[in-house]
């Protein structure tokens, strides 16, 4: 199958529900669509559970194929993308009882979490330098939290979703996103002081964004 760029499908005009009722009525390629519109959203849902770049990958694609294959199932009364994470996290946690992960769940203080970090051609490079540490260095603070306060802290701060749509990704109530996400504030607060929080971290930089699209992509031919 021949991938195909989203800008060739004039993305800014189709709508979720659009693309899904013209991919079930046969249009494939615009599945691509779909994935580069929320690719950047489910990284950052996945990787408020896994560490490992790989698992990470796996679980991204086989959510995808997994929502390709029921994308029938999809009845419009929620939108596209609490679905979609919804699949992904169910993905996540079976990946970890898979593995036998469940107590490595809290990050050792001493690990690291390795992400791409995306280029800045426009800064110099001491300035490059400079954003990159802060990046790595409040990655690494939100990475040692218990999962439970990372995954909503991610939600909220960095992809800016709402506390009625995080509760209903996650099955939980209101309360108790805001009592998490208040805890994990804090906890985070107490590592960095004044720490500046930027949207531009756990980016799904455009060469991961290309290689799952096309891995994906190539797995529709099954179906």
């Amino acid at each position: 199958m021949k991938v195909i760029r989203v800008q060739d499908f004039g993305s800014s005009t189709i709508s979720d529900e659009d693309a899904i009722k013209r991919i079930l009525a046969g249009e494939k390629e615009l599945y691509e669509l779909l994935m580069r519109r929320y690719n950047q959203k489910l990284y950052r849902v996945v990787i408020g559970y896994l560490k490992d770049g790989e698992d990470i990958a796996d679980v991204m694609q086989d959510s995808y194929l997994k929502a390709y294959e029921k994308l029938y199932q999809f009845k419009f009364n929620a939108s596209f993308s609490t679905w979609l994470i919804r699949i992904a996290i169910n993905e996540a946690l079976a990946k970890i009882r898979y593995k036998g992960k469940y107590a490595q769940l809290n990050r050792k203080a001493g690990d690291a979490m390795v992400l791409e970090i995306p280029e800045a051609s426009q800064l110099d490079p001491e300035k490059r330098i400079i954003q990159q540490e802060a990046k790595q260095m409040l990655e690494k603070t939100i990475a040692k939290l218990e999962s439970k306060y990372r995954v909503v802290y991610i939600l909220r701060e960095i992809e800016g979703m709402s506390i009625a749509e995080i509760g209903d990704c996650l099955s939980l109530t209101h309360a108790n996103v805001k009592v998490r996400l208040h805890r994990a504030k804090k906890m985070i607060k107490d590592a960095l002081y004044e720490s500046s929080i930027t949207t531009e971290v756990f980016e799904f930089g455009s060469t991961k964004c290309d290689r799952l699209v096309q891995k994906v992509m190539l797995g529709l031919k099954e179906y």
